[in-house]
């Protein structure tokens, strides 16, 4: 129960984070115009930011409880970004030194969300209209 609870209180932070993430992607539109995803890029990177300092953090200094960690890492970046889980997927799988298979999961976790939104997009155009 007192994970649950973590996990809830740190979703709570999806709209303050995304709140201050606002400014700096109307910044980006500002230098380089409209049209591509900054907000999006900016979260994920952010995010992959603060999951890399605080897993090494937390591995180095303190090995945290499960409460906390379910607050910081599924509730607040849970809630912020979930590309922060591939990108640490992809960071362990090189670091294996195993290239080959962190092209093929690049593209296949690409490739397959690509497919699955498109169906599920053109699924629900279907049934709606």
């Amino acid at each position: 129960m007192k994970i649950s609870v973590a996990v809830k209180a740190g979703g709570v932070a999806n709209p303050l984070g995304s709140y201050y993430i606002t400014p700096v992607e109307r910044w980006f539109v500002v230098l380089f115009g409209a049209g591509f995803p900054f907000g999006m890029v900016t979260v994920n990177a952010s995010g992959s930011f603060a999951f890399g300092a605080l897993i090494e953090s937390f591995a180095v200094t303190v090995m945290p409880s499960s409460e906390l960690w379910a607050l910081v890492f599924i509730g607040i970046l849970g809630a912020f970004t979930t590309f922060f889980v591939f990108s640490a997927d992809m960071y362990f799988v090189l670091e294996r030194g195993e290239v080959s298979r962190a092209l093929l999961y690049v593209f296949t976790s690409t490739f397959i969300s690509l497919v699955a939104f498109y169906v599920g997009l053109r699924l629900s155009r279907l049934i709606l209209s």
